[in-house]
């Protein structure tokens, strides 16, 4: 079987290739490290900078990032909105990566632990975020907006970036399908901020 080293994957055998970048983030100077193997090693992808841009908590305090890379969502969200943040990925470079860029950013506590999507996932939360591993495939993809239903607290919301070409008319389907709602938050250069809420059905 021929390694395809992609950001998805848990490539622990790469080569390293260190990278800082300071960036300014809702109006916080920010600071990530970043490595070979991971996504958007070279930049503060513009997906996630049209999430932060058009996020709101609501009144969430605790917050899931699935897929969280190098910590870019959940480490910004939790300096500037003073939530508890969990961090999940698939990905341990990633993952070590998110570790340090916590510590860098002063965001600590926060939990960060390897899950394949809510694999190692127990607890719900008042709010998921994903910038979903689009790469990795449709059935991926659609699992984390799936399962995010059971890992939400009542009234919780989940909050996806996804383009429109890379299916977000068809992640913004599933999302009403699992929840009986979806609202489009924005719209910018092709990339949809979509969330759904659970809401008390009864």
């Amino acid at each position: 079987m021929v390694k395809t080293n992609m950001y998805y994957e848990d490539n622990r055998d790469l080569s390293h290739d260190i990278q800082k970048l300071n960036v300014e983030l809702l109006g916080l100077p920010m600071v990530f490290s970043t490595d070979r193997g991971v996504f958007s090693k070279s930049a503060i992808d513009y997906g996630s900078r049209v999430l932060l841009e058009h996020y709101d908590p609501e009144q969430a305090e605790s917050l899931l990032d699935v897929g969280c890379g190098y910590g870019t969502l959940g480490i910004t969200l939790a300096k500037k909105f003073n939530l508890a943040v969990t961090m999940v990925d698939v990905n341990s470079r990633a993952l070590d990566l998110c570790e340090k860029n916590a510590v860098d950013n002063a965001v600590i506590p926060v939990e960060i632990k390897r899950s394949d999507t809510y694999e190692s996932v127990s607890n719900c939360y008042d709010a998921i975020i994903s910038n979903p591993p689009i790469r990795a495939g449709k059935e991926v993809v659609h699992g984390i907006l799936k399962g995010a239903f059971d890992h939400l607290n009542p009234q919780g919301h989940l909050t996806v970036v996804i383009q429109k070409k890379q299916g977000a008319p068809s992640a913004q389907k599933k999302m009403t399908e699992v929840f009986g709602n979806c609202t489009l938050l924005a719209k910018d250069k092709g990339y949809f901020i979509l969330r759904s809420y659970k809401l008390d059905l009864a």
